[in-house]
């Protein structure tokens, strides 16, 4: 094992949302890389590849040609690999190769030695530092090359600075600057990828103060983008709407795909209920998806043509599932989301036929079919076990070994694994159950490692030899990972005994619930990887805002931040199930993870991964993304023992609802 992060870990952190923003923007550039000095048909290939968008390839060929070069030509090479390396995302080499020049006095090395350390600077998250070198850039006279590269930084600049109204500016004036057609398409696209990274609401209140009509165009269209995630009715009835007040406009080269709609598409219920348990003991479950459901409806209504209303019903005021089920139905209710609890769910499927369709919160018993109309969503801890299946897997693991409670949940979550993971090649070599309440899980590990075999030979060996021997137990060799489904409480115990019972340098895949949310460092599990909601660990552009949101007007709902994912999906769920003829394949990028419909009718979640990093959660890449397994980390935290947040973790709350 490795005592240091992956490398794709630590480019995840560049990042605050400013770094990623600075590198998103930065694969878009395609101008010419050519400046002064000859150019051979190595540098001309160089120029090609840059201006494909081939950037670490352009970077080699311009570093190549550095080497055999001295004086200013190889400090020119030098500038030219820093700069695609910076555009190709790839920081490190980009500060190396500056560091191994000296800047500039003057002249045309000086501008891109500027505007190499400005693109720095936004990675750094440090807009103000990069303005302080491109704004005087910007009053001077600078060849196109130049001045088209130092525009779009101050845009990118302004991004991180939330003035969008600004960058929008910039690049409308920038694009007056070309005269190649794809130059055109990249400048719209890199414009549209930074108003994809905007605060939505810093976007609605730009649109509203700007006087340009283009600009107006631009920040409402971003708006909408941030507002919906690109997708669902919310989206293709406000492009619609869009595209009749701003007719002709640039955006349009960038969201043709989807410029056309047909009708099917843009329905959706004009009334929706909500069936929840807002009083009595799953109340703070209900409430908590109510505000995560709320908060989906006000963000998309406003693009909607014809506002949907959405009533609320309290499944234990009114009398159970069913009851509350028939009451929205006879008050014109057109789609019903809800009841949450699993005997809820089941009164629900056996009591009525389903006149008008629903999306439960909570999954039937495997053994029962669900009747037609009545669709299913829950945060399955199933998914996330055959999510640590998968993911091991493609980080090329194949021989498991696995530690679950002895529960009904250890058993979902150990049945589902090893049916996920056995089915795709892999082999489940043993696993072992636990008793959650218990301290110390020295026998289960032994046994499962192998390590009491260990000491009966050395026993049987120091028997027949009749003396002392030098003994170091020796853990079975043909594990090459653990499963390891547990709350945050009991982890922190068995992490640490595994490292104490020579297990500690395995890879280790676990389930969310290993992550409490309880606010307390996470030090001790350090090098766990988990499967979780992208709402906690990895939100999407669009998202990202919404969390702190609503930590901060939903304090006590904390450690339900996955129940208010739940309920943002649920919403946005509805248009898509509500169109939707014969169970056709439906797709969704939602705040639970990728979701898509079984032929049964359940709602299932492709998950984000994270990893617990020097005690904080760190989110991973994708497994395209990394080129290899993520590694275990080696720097332990102090072992801090369970208290009583820990043993109420969330799954308590919300998988066995």
């Amino acid at each position: 094992m490795t005592n240091s992060h992956h490398p794709a870990a630590n480019l995840r952190q560049l990042a605050s949302i400013a770094a990623l923003l600075a590198s998103l923007l930065l694969l878009s550039a395609c101008e010419t890389t050519s400046i002064g000095g000859f150019t051979g048909s190595v540098e001309r290939h160089a120029e090609q590849m840059a201006r494909d968008g081939q950037h670490s390839a352009a970077a080699g060929a311009y570093i190549g040609l550095a080497t055999t070069a001295s004086g200013p030509e190889h400090d020119r090479l030098t500038l030219l690999a820093a700069e695609q390396w910076l555009d190709a995302g790839d920081v490190a080499r980009a500060r190396q190769a500056m560091a191994s020049i000296q800047k500039p006095a003057s002249g045309a090395l000086l501008a891109i030695w500027n505007t190499n350390t400005a693109a720095l600077s936004l990675y750094r998250g440090d807009p103000d530092a990069a303005l302080s070198v491109l704004e005087p850039m910007s009053r001077q006279s600078l060849s196109l090359r130049d001045r088209l590269r130092v525009e779009a930084l101050r845009a990118d600049a302004w991004i991180q600075k939330q003035d969008p109204a600004r960058a929008v500016e910039l690049m409308m004036q920038r694009e007056s600057w070309l005269s190649d057609s794809r130059a055109i398409e990249q400048n719209r696209k890199r414009l549209w990828a930074g108003l994809l990274f905007s605060n939505p609401e810093v976007l609605r209140e730009s649109a509203q103060s700007v006087r340009n009509e283009e600009t107006r165009g631009w920040l409402t269209l971003g708006s909408l983008a941030t507002t919906t995630g690109q997708q669902g009715v919310g989206w293709n009835n406000g492009v619609a709407r869009w595209r009749s007040t701003y007719p002709g406009h640039p955006a349009l080269d960038v969201i043709g795909e989807i410029s056309s709609v047909d009708q099917e598409s843009l329905s959706y219920p004009r009334q929706v209920a909500l069936l929840l348990p807002l009083t009595g003991r799953s109340a703070a479950a209900g409430n908590a998806i109510q505000n995560g459901f709320l908060g989906a409806y006000f963000a998309t209504a406003s693009a909607l043509d014809d506002r949907q209303s959405v009533r609320i019903y309290d499944v234990n005021n009114e009398g159970g599932a069913s009851a509350a089920y028939q009451a929205a139905v006879s008050d014109g209710a057109e789609f019903v989301v809800g009841p949450l609890l699993r005997e809820s769910v089941i009164e629900l499927a056996n009591n009525i036929l389903v006149p008008v369709p629903v999306l439960t919160l909570n999954y039937l018993p495997d053994e029962t079919l669900p009747p037609p109309g009545l669709y299913q969503f829950a945060l399955a801890p199933e998914d996330e076990a055959a999510s640590a299946a998968i993911r091991a897997l493609d980080d090329g693991y194949t021989r498991a070994v696995a530690l679950v409670p002895s529960n009904d949940w250890g058993r979902r979550v150990l049945q589902s694994f090893a049916t996920e993971f056995e089915g795709l090649g892999g082999t489940l070599l043993d696993y072992r159950t636990y008793a959650p309440d218990k301290q110390d899980f020295s026998v289960e590990i032994e046994t499962l490692m192998g390590l009491s075999g260990s000491a009966q030979r050395y026993q049987r060996m120091r028997a027949n030899l009749g003396t002392n021997l030098q003994f170091d137990p020796r853990r079975r060799q043909d594990a090459e990972f653990i499963f390891l489904a547990a709350a945050a409480g009991p982890a922190r115990l068995l992490k640490s005994q595994l490292k104490f019972h020579y297990s500690g340098d395995l890879p280790t895949y676990s389930t969310s619930s290993i992550h409490s949310l309880d606010g307390r460092s996470n030090a001790d599990l350090n090098g766990i990887m988990f499967a979780d909601t992208p709402w906690l660990v990895d939100p999407q552009p669009w998202i990202r805002f919404l969390p702190a949101s609503y930590a901060k007007y939903w304090p006590q709902e904390r450690q339900l931040g996955r129940l208010h994912a739940m309920g943002f999906d649920a919403y946005n769920l509805i248009a898509a199930l509500y169109a939707n003829r014969g169970l056709e394949s439906i797709e969704l990028d939602g705040a639970t993870g990728q979701l898509f419909l079984d032929q049964n009718g359940r709602v299932h979640r492709r998950l984000a991964w994270a990893q617990f990093q020097r005690g904080e959660v760190t989110a991973l890449p994708r497994k395209e993304d990394i080129g290899g397994p993520i590694q275990d980390l080696s720097n332990e935290g102090e072992l801090i023992r369970p208290d009583a947040a820990d043993d109420a973790p969330w799954d308590d709350e919300t998988q066995d609802l």
